[in-house]
């Protein structure tokens, strides 16, 4: 009925108000029931989008400065059969919200785990752990189960986890990265500088590696506030005696300037873009070329 219906239209308006941020107002449109029917839509394939092995993983080099392979990271893909690709910013914070992230990120884990197994052994495998995964009982049997099952040594996979893995529950966290620690597995703390936390995490938990967000290098050729900033991540990182990777590498300037500087990793589409796994070994032959 009438009601109903001002009653619906209502609640769009105030969904997309609160979207735009606090103290908005916004009237209802007919494009934003289109946007909100758009993504009711993709919630509901994405509900059946594992079973129907709609999603892939593509593989982004990990490199060392100027131009040695160290790994590779794994990122998560879907192709919808009628949308087509669905960027990962859309659909891991659905796949969150609605439970289905820790089924998505085991999937991950165990196929990365496998692909890797057929690398040269000095390549490493990064995957990406999400907040749910983190806090799901039984993270550390999960690993080692995959580990065990793909042949993967321990130390030649990496755990890539941001801040907000770690805002619930401190004792029980540091607790399970500590286990991961003792099991040979690698910890990444993904985006840092983005949160105003940083530093205390660094302090109470074993991380192997700092990822430095995309925000720091976009513009470090041209912007001194950001080479200051980088420069003292770098500085601190080492002297907590961690690696620290550059994420967002898509130039010559920003990739010598790290170098310089002594970054230990760089990942960027200058260096690889992410690519299918059949692709990885025609990727190094020609990575080895470039050394020669």
């Amino acid at each position: 009925n009438e009601i109903e219906q001002l009653m619906k239209t209502a609640d769009i308006a105030l969904y997309a108000a609160k979207k735009d941020g606090r103290g908005r107002a916004r009237m209802f449109s007919r494009s934003m029931l289109v946007v909100l029917e758009q993504r009711e839509m993709l919630r509901r394939s994405l509900r059946i989008a594992l079973q129907e092995g709609q999603f892939f993983i593509e593989y982004q080099p990990l490199v060392r400065p100027p131009f040695s392979i160290a790994g590779f990271e794994a990122l998560l893909r879907w192709r919808h059969p009628l949308v087509g690709l669905i960027p990962p910013s859309v659909f891991i914070p659905m796949a969150e919200s609605d439970g289905l992230m820790s089924e998505i990120g085991q999937w991950v884990l165990e196929q990365a785990c496998r692909v890797a197994g057929t690398w040269p052994p000095q390549f490493r495998v990064a995957v990406n752990l999400s907040p749910a995964e983190f806090l799901r009982e039984g993270l550390t049997d999960r690993v080692a189960q995959a580990l065990d099952a793909a042949g993967l040594r321990a130390d030649r996979l990496e755990l890539e986890i941001t801040e907000s893995v770690l805002l619930e529950r401190t004792t029980n966290n540091l607790d399970t990265l500590n286990t991961l620690n003792v099991l040979g597995v690698q910890i990444s703390l993904d985006d840092f500088g983005t949160c105003y936390s940083s530093l205390s995490y660094l302090k109470n938990f074993p991380f192997d590696t700092i990822k430095i967000d995309k925000y720091f290098i976009t513009d470090l050729e041209s912007d001194e506030n950001s080479q200051t900033i980088v420069r003292s991540i770098i500085a601190l990182a080492h002297g907590l005696g961690m690696r620290v990777t550059a994420e967002g590498v898509e130039t010559r300037g920003q990739a010598t300037w790290l170098q310089k500087e002594g970054c230990d990793q760089l990942q960027g589409y200058l260096l690889g873009v992410p690519m299918p796994a059949e692709e990885i070994d025609e990727f190094l032959q020609l990575s080895s070329l470039v050394m020669l």
